[in-house]
């Protein structure tokens, strides 16, 4: 009788222990997706205080929209990808901060053209941003449900989208509002995915790669939703 409560009670304490472990895991990487998106919103405030936003823009735009386009599609293809096969913490922290980098040089022409033709675009699409992450985020973290089937329309989606910007960019098609909305829901999908796996799946160990996944994925809403703003006050 001792021995089997012994065993029921260390199984006991060792669930619990996974539990809180998961529970500090959340934590960190939260506490981390945060600084990622603070330190990306400082570097677009550096850029346009220091007058370098114009410039790298106006140098991004001279290889076309589409190329843009197809270059954010593919930083974020490559995040999910270091997110999940950096192992050391060295490399995730370098994944991470190169990625948040390159979404900072990526969006500066889209923040550019915002800021001098859409005043307020900017402020409308982060609320529109945050409004979804938080209730999608709501919705795994209430229902516990384990949405990885999710990865792979993910890699498909990821994948036809590069497939239709490099054929706009061959045949001179553009990519238009419909594009954008099919973006916004596959961005809602990756944060319903990556939400899940940070539940989940994700090894405690790794919270910097979780946070770069999910800031991949919250940087890909911001974008879209502000690119359907601008193309809905155009009309």
């Amino acid at each position: 009788m001792s021995q089997s409560y012994g065993s029921a009670y260390l199984g006991q304490a060792t669930g619990q222990s996974a539990i809180e472990e998961r529970a500090r895991f959340i934590v960190r990487t939260y506490n981390h997706l945060f600084a990622a998106i603070v330190l990306f919103a400082a570097l677009e405030f550096a850029a346009f205080q220091l007058n370098l936003a114009a410039p790298i823009a106006q140098a991004m735009m001279a290889a076309g929209p589409l190329v843009m386009m197809g270059g954010f599609v593919l930083v974020s293809w490559l995040a999910s990808r270091a997110a999940h096969s950096s192992q050391s913490k060295a490399a995730q922290y370098a994944a991470l901060l190169a990625f948040v980098v390159a979404e900072a040089i990526i969006f500066l022409p889209i923040l550019l053209l915002a800021n001098n033709v859409a005043p307020g675009a900017i402020q409308s699409a982060g609320v529109v941003t945050i409004l979804g992450f938080g209730g999608l985020s709501a919705i795994v973290f209430k229902t516990r449900k384990d949405f990885s089937f999710l990865g792979g329309m993910l890699r498909w989606g990821f994948l036809l989208s590069i497939v239709l910007v490099i054929a706009g960019a061959i045949f001179g098609f553009q990519l238009g509002t419909f594009f954008s909305v099919a973006m916004i829901g596959m961005a809602g999908a990756a944060i319903l995915y990556d939400t899940s796996n940070v539940l989940h799946h994700f090894p405690t160990d790794r919270y910097v790669a979780a946070a770069l996944q999910l800031f991949a994925s919250v940087a890909m809403l911001f974008f879209y939703v502000l690119r359907l703003i601008l193309s809905l006050q155009r009309r």
